[in-house]
């Protein structure tokens, strides 16, 4: 491999005899053992991830997000580039054996969809470095959430995110995610892992850190021990390294909502187009105004609900209907 790179670096060879090198050389074994198994996944995809980085080409979309996972694990996975079809829980170190909820299998192309058209939409207007950073790290922890395949999505996630900002105009590669790259990992478990009765919220500073470090140069300690739920007290993030006062909003859960006649009217609505009047007489219900103040404007608001008519309010066949945000949850309750 050292003597591959260096041919490659010199320009003797091209990246894709570089990827045939690596590729050849494991056929030509006639055993593996687990070592070389990992070692094989671990050069193909790192052949895979160098050739991927040559070209700042970049698809904003659920399609383009499939189709990094497939340039990555080309000839490592056979379902490289496909979604998930079943639920996934893993344990992770950082949460004691405890896991991140991850998306619904049903759900996976929908909450895609949701959290790129939200981040495209998003005005950075006016906005200082410091709430940039916050509302990137958001924005990836999100992604990375959904978990849409069986295995490489810490990896998809890293590689999503070294495009999309490189097409935001910043100057990122690929050294911090492979240097760090349990961090990160641990950063977004922590971004994503609440647990009420043991007291556990959502922890995002852990990945502002590493995003500052990546995008504002700063130097900011990244130790995994400093994640661990209940770590000893020496392993404790020092009060000298302690985060700023101010710190950013934890991450919420977006396809959720704690008001109840939010959660009832998307029950009503389900995957129908109702009117006003159908849905009083669901919900045993006489005021209009009182309706409107209470379910109706909460639910458009927290954009679980939508206007078939969006421009035009008044219009005579004005409808309301589930918003993808809104099928996601209406597909939990239901479940």
């Amino acid at each position: 491999m050292q003597d591959t790179a260096r041919r490659n670096i010199e320009g003797e060879i091209t990246i894709d005899e570089a990827r045939e090198l690596v590729k050849e050389y494991y056929i030509k074994k006639t055993a593996h053992d687990d070592d070389d198994a990992d070692q094989e996944e671990a050069d193909r995809v790192s052949s895979n991830i160098s050739k991927l980085l040559q070209t700042d080409a970049f698809t904003y979309s659920v399609a383009g997000l499939a189709a990094i996972h497939r340039a990555i694990f080309e000839g490592v996975f056979k379902h490289a580039g496909q979604f998930r079809d079943y639920d996934i829980s893993k344990k992770e170190w950082v949460l004691r054996g405890d896991s991140v909820l991850y998306g619904r299998w049903q759900d996976l192309r929908m909450a895609i969809e949701y959290d790129l058209s939200q981040e495209h939409q998003f005005d950075y207007t006016g906005l200082n470095k410091d709430q940039m950073v916050e509302h990137l790290a958001k924005f990836i922890s999100g992604l990375w959430q959904i978990h849409p395949f069986s295995e490489g999505n810490t990896r998809t996630t890293a590689i999503f995110t070294i495009k999309y900002l490189r097409s935001q105009g910043f100057s990122v590669n690929n050294d911090m995610f492979e240097r760090h790259s349990w961090y990160f990992r641990n950063a977004l478990v922590r971004a994503n892992y609440r647990n009420l009765e043991k007291g556990i919220g959502y922890e995002p500073i852990f990945l502002v850190r590493f995003f500052r470090n990546l995008l504002l140069g700063e130097n900011n300690v990244l130790k995994n021990r400093y994640m661990l739920i209940d770590a000893p007290e020496e392993w404790k993030m020092p009060d000298s390294e302690q985060a700023p006062d101010k710190l950013p909003d934890k991450l919420p859960d977006k396809f959720s909502t704690n008001n109840e006649y939010v959660k009832r009217l998307v029950e009503v609505v389900g995957r129908d187009e109702v009117t006003i009047k159908d849905t009083l007489k669901v919900l045993g219900l006489k005021d209009r105004e009182s309706f409107m103040k209470v379910y109706l404007n909460p639910a458009l608001k927290e954009q679980f609900v939508r206007m078939k008519y969006p421009d035009k309010p008044n219009h005579p066949r004005q409808k309301y209907l589930l918003t993808k945000r809104g099928l996601v949850l209406y597909n939990g309750i239901n479940k």
